[in-house]
């Protein structure tokens, strides 16, 4: 199975669409790291009022325990530092949450930047490879020929008939057409010659 074609101009506009999807790859996934990092920093005041109020809810736990062992009015005195323990706790968890929202927004982003602009140039650049490459493997299969080991050139010529530009038609000599109906192989040659042509692989000697 071929990958590219034979003539050079065509072979080298099938490099550079190759190169150019990697590149362009290359640079949404650059561009996804960018964004990442920058709305990364976007958890970081999350971050820190979860560690705050954790903080606090640490200190004031240790805080009731002590005001707990104090005798009869123990209870009385460590209600204030649990309330604030519980109010330490819930800042906690608004902390956490709104880290986690911002760390899952840059994996978000990150992932939306690199499919939605690298999955339409695939899609564009396989629908055109994949064409190509069904063409020129049938067009294989006709220049393999039958048992005879000739290559079936007429099939070639009649697509070149119906669907070559009429500028490329007419530059061929005169009487192709009618040549091309008699089955002269020079007529044929050059009508097969234009199909091949635009696949961009050599017409066989």
């Amino acid at each position: 199975m071929r990958l590219y074609a034979d003539r050079p101009e065509h072979r080298t506009r099938q490099l550079a669409a190759d190169l150019g999807l990697l590149a362009w790859a290359a640079l949404w996934v650059l561009v996804a790291r960018v964004v990442h990092e920058a709305v990364l920093v976007l958890a970081e005041p999350g971050q820190a009022v979860a560690d705050l109020g954790r903080s606090i809810s640490d200190t004031m736990g240790s805080a009731a325990g002590v005001a707990a062992d104090v005798p009869v009015v123990g209870d009385e005195l460590a209600s204030p530092f649990d309330a604030l323990g519980s109010a330490g706790r819930a800042v906690t968890g608004a902390g956490e949450g709104a880290s986690d929202a911002a760390r899952t927004l840059a994996t978000v982003l990150a992932v939306v930047l690199v499919v939605l602009p690298v999955g339409w140039l695939l899609l564009r650049w396989l629908r055109w490879r994949m064409g190509w490459l069904r063409e020129a493997t049938a067009a294989d299969r006709l220049l393999a020929g039958g048992p005879d080991g000739l290559p079936d050139l007429e099939l070639l010529a009649a697509r070149a008939m119906a669907t070559a530009p009429l500028p490329q038609l007419a530059r061929l000599p005169a009487g192709t057409g009618a040549g091309w109906r008699a089955g002269d192989p020079a007529a044929l040659r050059a009508l097969a010659g234009l199909e091949l042509g635009r696949l961009g692989l050599w017409t066989p000697q």
